[in-house]
Formats: structure tokens, C-alpha cells, sequence
């Protein structure tokens, strides 16, 4: 079969050192600290067998998301930008659907035929976190195309207990569309988890969202479903900037022609002085976390969603003083929110769909990367 697949160099900086077990398993728990020198190419590989609760998977359809981005990309140094867990060389790609071709001997509600996406996070569901429902913090993670091979390829293999049957979002958006907005099932999920898992997020709340990628887009979307008051979104690129509004944005700012406190200020303006209940921070931008502070309603979250070796330097007194909180989220998995993002889609009142902008082949993939530094586009999806 067909893949692209990350090399790398395992170089830990000066200063830092792996667990021994990580090191023996050439398992980085932060990649910019250690994988250097990233190199992609598309490969040929034997085809994937399965395992007894394993399925193996036809690829319909696979995104290039944010993180493939930060893998492709390298510091002054050589380090690639990506800081969470991977060992290389793997095959990249998260974001899927296709249709079942083979099932291990113990699966037993898929079989061949079945259409379905899938979590990217291989949780154990035996450890501490898990057996607390916590399976985005599992002590044992694996994360399908980052520490073991993903689909940017013809055939992927998984675990069914990670794969979600998308049957009646393909009814309702076709198949073309349908596979492409269920392999958006997985970053929508993202936004999901922190918006209304990590959240109380109620219906009429103002909404800000910094950041208009693929996480951002998202949340923008959710929000609108949700009965969200308004949503008010600042984002530097012209294209997301046109897809924000697509999604259901009342009000979407360039985040460049704003001056220092600008972001602040827009919001309060936008909301009359009162400021904003939810804030997503899904750009992973340096300063946005302390500008997104000077804007809270009482009782307010700032949403942690954006991922980079940033820092932030807040004012903590304007969380004591609005009793708000800054809340990290990470993943997808739990909570019932790939099923319920599916039934959203479904039902006509999500279409992740639209923020597809460019539909590209496995040998394009490559290129794709490069072209999405200037993240001018908003999702590339490579189809099969």
C-alpha cells in the first residue's frame, strides 16, 4: 500500500534527557525536545494485518491537520515545532473515514462494509485515568499517526472499540461530502470536549474564538449550534477569515490590524462592556492568552485548545477578580462526543464539510505542507 510517512533524527537537545524507557522506544513525549530534522516522503509498505479486536480500514478520506503541520516544520535548529508525543519513523494522518475491509476474529458490532471515522487516541481504558473516564489523559496513550501508523495511507489499521459508524451522515450529506466531513468528526471532537465538557457552557453565552484553523472553525460552528448569543472571532488569514463567517461568526476581526489590547477591546465592544463568557484559544499564538483575560464576564473560561512551544504572561488578578479560570483541554475521546458530533452533522445542523477548501491526492500531500505555512487555506483533505 501506498503512505506518507516522518522520518527523523533522534537528537535530544542539550540539557534534556528522555526515560530510559522512552529512549529505548525512540518515544518522544515532547517532539520539539528531540526529533530533529523531520523529512516526509510517500512510500510503499505491505499491507497492515490485523489483530483479534483490530479492523482494518479503506481510507475514504484523511485531513492534514495543524499537527502534521507542526511535524513538517522545524526551528532554528532543526527541531520539529510539534511538542506532544511521537516516535518516527510513522505514517502521519488522524483525522479519517473509510470503510471497513477486514475484521479481527473478537469484533463483534463491525463488519465489512461498515462506514466509519475513528478516534485518534488509543486509550487502554485499564489505567487510573481511564477507569475515571479520563481517557484523553491516559497513562498508557498511544495516538494513531503519531506513535503508531495513521492514514495518510490506502489502509489503516485500528482497534474497533475506536471507530464510530457515520451510516446516517453519509445519508444526509452524501458520500462524497459525507466522508469528508466525518474524517472532521476528530477535530470537531476536540472543540467539543472543550467547550462543553471542560465548560459550562450554556445557550445565549458570548463567545470569542482566537485562531479560524480547522479547531477554530469548529468551535465556530459548535457555538452557532449550541444557541451561542454571539461569537466573535479574530483570525490574521483572509480564507479563514471568509470561513469563519461561512460557519456562523457574527463578527470576525484580522487579528494584524489590531493594535495591543485590540483583541480586548474589540470584545468588550462587541458584548457592550460586559465581555465574554467562553474564550477558545485554538492558535496557539504568543500574548493571546493575557489579551483574552482583559475581556471576561463573571464566572468566564478561557479554553486552552492551541498547541506550540508558546508562553503565555498573564495579569492573574483579572481572574480573581471575575472569578474566571484558564482551562486546558486536550482530546477527544469520552463523554459520548464523536456520537454526538456525528448526530449534530446528521441532522443538518453542522457542516464541517464547508471549510474543505482543497481536496488533494496522496502524491500532493507532500507539497500541501509546504503550501499550508502560510495557513492561507483552511482544510486540506487528502481523498482516495
Amino acid at each position: 500500500m501506498r503512505a506518507m510517512m516522518v522520518e527523523a533524527e533522534w537528537e535530544p537537545r542539550a540539557g534534556y534527557a528522555p526515560m530510559t524507557r522512552d529512549a529505548e522506544q525512540h518515544l518522544a513525549r515532547n517532539g520539539n525536545l528531540v526529533w530533529r530534522h523531520p523529512r516526509f516522503r510517500v512510500v510503499d509498505l505491505p499491507e497492515p494485518t490485523v489483530g483479534p479486536n483490530e479492523v482494518l480500514i479503506r481510507v475514504r478520506a484523511c485531513g492534514v491537520c495543524g499537527s502534521d503541520m507542526h511535524i513538517y516544520e522545524h526551528d532554528d535548529e532543526g527541531y520539529m515545532v510539534y511538542p506532544g508525543m511521537i516516535s518516527t519513523p510513522v505514517v502521519t494522518g488522524h483525522e479519517f473515514s473509510g470503510i471497513v475491509e477486514e475484521v479481527g476474529q473478537d469484533v463483534v458490532d463491525l463488519q465489512p462494509g461498515d462506514a466509519v471515522c475513528s478516534e485518534e487516541i488509543a486509550w487502554c481504558g485499564e489505567c487510573n485515568a481511564c477507569r475515571a473516564g479520563l481517557f484523553n489523559y491516559c497513562e498508557r496513550l498511544g495516538e494513531l499517526g503519531f506513535t503508531f501508523n495513521g492514514a495518510h495511507a490506502e489502509l489503516v489499521v485500528t482497534k474497533a472499540k475506536y471507530c464510530w459508524p457515520i451510516g446516517d451522515l453519509l445519508e444526509t450529506l452524501g458520500t462524497e461530502r459525507g466522508f469528508q466531513a466525518a474524517a472532521l468528526v476528530e477535530p470537531t471532537s476536540v472543540s467539543y470536549i472543550g467547550m462543553f465538557v471542560q465548560t459550562q457552557f450554556l445557550p445565549g453565552m458570548n463567545v470569542a474564538i482566537i485562531g479560524g484553523g480547522p479547531i477554530g472553525l469548529a468551535a465556530i460552528g459548535l457555538a452557532r449550534a449550541a444557541g451561542a448569543g454571539r461569537i466573535v472571532v479574530f483570525e490574521t488569514v483572509g480564507t479563514r477569515r471568509r470561513l469563519a463567517k461561512e460557519m456562523g461568526a457574527d463578527t470576525v476581526y484580522d487579528s494584524l490590524a489590531l493594535d495591543e489590547n485590540g483583541i480586548a477591546d474589540a470584545a468588550l465592544e462587541e458584548t457592550k462592556g460586559r465581555g465574554m463568557d467562553v474564550w477558545v484559544e485554538a492558535s496557539g499564538a504568543q500574548g493571546v492568552i493575557d489579551a483574552a483575560t482583559g475581556a471576561l464576564t463573571p464566572n468566564a473560561t478561557v479554553v486552552l485548545l492551541g498547541r506550540g512551544p508558546h508562553r503565555a504572561s498573564i495579569n492573574p488578578e483579572r481572574l480573581v477578580v471575575s472569578g474566571s479560570k484558564i482551562q486546558g483541554s486536550l482530546g477527544h475521546s469520552g463523554a459520548g462526543a464523536f456520537g454526538n458530533v456525528i448526530r449534530l452533522m446528521a441532522s443538518g445542523k453542522l457542516d464541517m464539510s464547508r471549510i474543505v477548501t482543497n481536496r488533494i491526492g496522496l502524491d500532493e500531500a507532500i507539497e500541501s505542507l509546504e503550501q499550508l505555512r502560510s495557513r492561507e487555506a483552511g482544510k486540506y483533505m487528502v481523498v482516495f
